[in-house]
């Protein structure tokens, strides 16, 4: 049974995956070359169990043996070697996974089970750089982990069922709802939602709606927690565009190519929450009413 993990990458996705993980029982490394992101992720997974705490839904001596569970590693081989399933959990960059995937498959043995959290790339090509194959699995989860039940189990070609088997088994362990699918571009979860949000902002570009009334009607008339925008901008408008590119290279569809002005906005550096301004602006810190940006108001 996997009982000790290591998680690739400290930075949103991978201190959030280790958080769960280490929750719920397992022995967690958590890598990242760089020690001051470890640092800064312990620092989070600290602060988002408080926030469980006076949720009612934790308790400190759970933050204690969920925090006594991690240890931090800068180097890969070391944080990997007494592992029975690695999770890699960096940036979403497809010459980035490749290179820790090969990296990885020169350190660990052929029983380790390699999942790679993307939301977008390919299992298979990732999968192929590997002496194992059939090893590989995509462990698409959602942001923010520790809330979002979801966990998009993706078949590479070559994938073990018995290895599809134990991810769906342990992903259960950790509280979550798996679903499994295979390896096309997008998958499932963005192959809908990014289309849906670059048509939203066709919808804007081509004057069809402002952004809050966009919004609106898709919370209020479909009832979305959150409208397009909103969420496009929490996701990040350069992943939108990467993963658009994604979809319209895969499929050689146009019915994916993204609209001008995500390019635009991405080129500019208007990135969303993380840039501090998208659709919305978030100049003012910890403020909770959205605002939309200077740029889309009406007067």
């Amino acid at each position: 049974m996997i009982q000790n993990v290591a998680v690739i990458g400290a930075g949103t996705m991978g201190n959030g995956i280790a958080h769960v993980f280490a929750q719920n029982g397992f022995k967690i490394n958590l890598i990242d070359v760089n020690a001051a992101q470890i640092e800064k992720a312990l620092q989070t997974i600290s602060k988002n169990f408080d926030r469980q705490i006076s949720k009612g839904t934790a308790s400190q001596e759970d933050k204690k043996k969920a925090l006594d569970n991690i240890r931090s590693q800068t180097e890969l081989a070391a944080g990997v070697n007494d592992c029975q399933l690695v999770v890699e959990a960096a940036t979403e960059n497809l010459d980035l996974k490749l290179k820790i995937f090969k990296e990885l498959a020169e350190v660990v043995p052929d029983t380790t089970i390699l999942a790679t959290n993307t939301s977008s790339l390919s299992i298979t090509r990732i999968a192929a750089t590997t002496r194992y194959p059939q090893m590989v699995i995509g462990m698409h989860f959602m942001n923010p982990v520790p809330v979002m039940k979801l966990v998009e189990i993706i078949n590479g070609y070559e994938t073990k069922k018995e290895v599809t088997n134990t991810i769906v088994e342990l992903s259960k362990r950790l509280g979550k709802i798996p679903c499994v699918v295979n390896d096309y571009p997008g998958f499932v979860a963005n192959r809908i939602l990014m289309p849906m949000i670059n048509e939203a902002i066709y919808s804007l570009y081509e004057g069809v709606a402002g952004v809050e009334e966009i919004d609106i009607v898709m919370k209020l008339g479909l009832a979305h927690p959150m409208g397009p925008l909103q969420l496009a901008d929490f996701i990040g408008l350069d992943v939108c565009l990467s993963i658009l590119k994604v979809l319209h290279e895969g499929f050689g569809n146009p019915k994916y190519a993204a609209c001008p002005l995500l390019v635009n906005m991405v080129t500019a550096g208007k990135l969303g929450v993380k840039s501090g301004e998208g659709f919305y602006s978030y100049a003012v810190s910890g403020s909770k009413e959205l605002v939309v940006s200077q740029r889309f108001r009406a007067s």
